[in-house]
């Protein structure tokens, strides 16, 4: 048995222990606007639910342990203290990682993770509308709890409106625990998938992604492809070059007889089984093959 002090060991260290330790994590992603009006979207798995007369959630965005920053959501609570929460499906949460990269102040992660706005009724910010339970919420009060990085600060909402899709109900008009489908963190890159057990999704710290809102409209208009397949196609920095893409279908005589008979549905299905292999590099070739 390990026995630690936490101020004897490193912030990024304590911080490994403590979200590997302390899971499922339910995510909460909060959608925000600063004063300018500006939209911002990110997840935060330090949230949860603390009371239902009045409805309260509480989630917390902590300050960079790194250069000990604040967040752009914490920043826009401040200014307009607002938020929806909106919980996270499988069918969004490669799209939810992407929404966490670290876009510059301003950047909308709607539009770079190619998740949709959807108006709500009391509040400023916009609903994810792909998520299967959204809220709209007042922002009542933000403690912080602390002034070095690794800081959390508790963001304590109160729940004006709730949104539920009826897809994720059961007969009975109650949240059905296996049609939600929901996803929580754990520690490092690891999530957990109701009634599937875990599985890993890398998280986009040292890197920016080039964003959904960067994929060619006629990959990010497929068919085929689904949400998640584009938050990954979009998490990538930079695309294989055209000599890489070239020297792939040389080597791969049914990527060249697709290409040839116009069949794009099955250069995107092609495409999609590399995905699901998590090899995102050769998924790009493949469909900047037929570009």
């Amino acid at each position: 048995m390990q026995t630690i002090d936490p101020k004897e060991i490193p912030i990024p260290k304590l911080f490994g222990h403590l979200t590997g330790a302390v899971g499922p994590r339910p995510i909460a992603f909060a959608s925000t606007v600063n004063a300018q009006g500006e939209i911002n979207l990110a997840p935060f798995s330090f949230f949860n639910v603390f009371g239902a007369n009045p409805p309260i959630l509480v989630f917390s965005p902590s300050r960079s342990g790194r250069d000990n920053s604040t967040k752009n959501t914490l920043d826009n609570v401040l200014e307009v203290p607002e938020t929806t929460i909106n919980i996270v499906d499988y069918a969004m949460v490669q799209q939810m990682s992407l929404a966490s990269t670290a876009y510059a102040k301003g950047v909308n992660e709607f539009t770079k993770s190619g998740l949709t706005e959807l108006a709500s009724e009391v509040v400023q910010p916009p609903r994810v509308a792909e998520s299967p339970v959204q809220f709209e919420c007042n922002v009542i009060e933000v403690k912080p709890l602390g002034t070095q990085g690794g800081a959390g600060n508790l963001v304590i909402c109160e729940i004006l409106k709730i949104h539920i899709k009826e897809a994720v109900l059961d007969t009975n008009g109650a949240i059905d625990p296996l049609k939600i489908d929901q996803v929580a963190r754990m520690g490092g890159n690891w999530y957990s998938r109701a009634n599937q057990g875990l599985f890993e999704v890398p998280k986009p710290v040292a890197r920016l992604g080039i964003g959904v809102d960067q994929i060619p409209e006629s990959i990010r208009l497929s068919t085929i492809l689904t949400g998640n397949d584009l938050g990954m196609l979009g998490n990538v920095e930079q695309l294989p070059t055209t000599e890489e893409v070239q020297e792939f279908v040389a080597n791969h005589i049914e990527i060249k007889e697709a290409i040839q008979s116009g069949d794009l549905k099955s250069l995107h299905k092609r495409a999609q089984e590399y995905l699901v292999k998590q090899n995102v590099n050769n998924a790009w070739k493949v469909l900047l093959a037929k570009l």
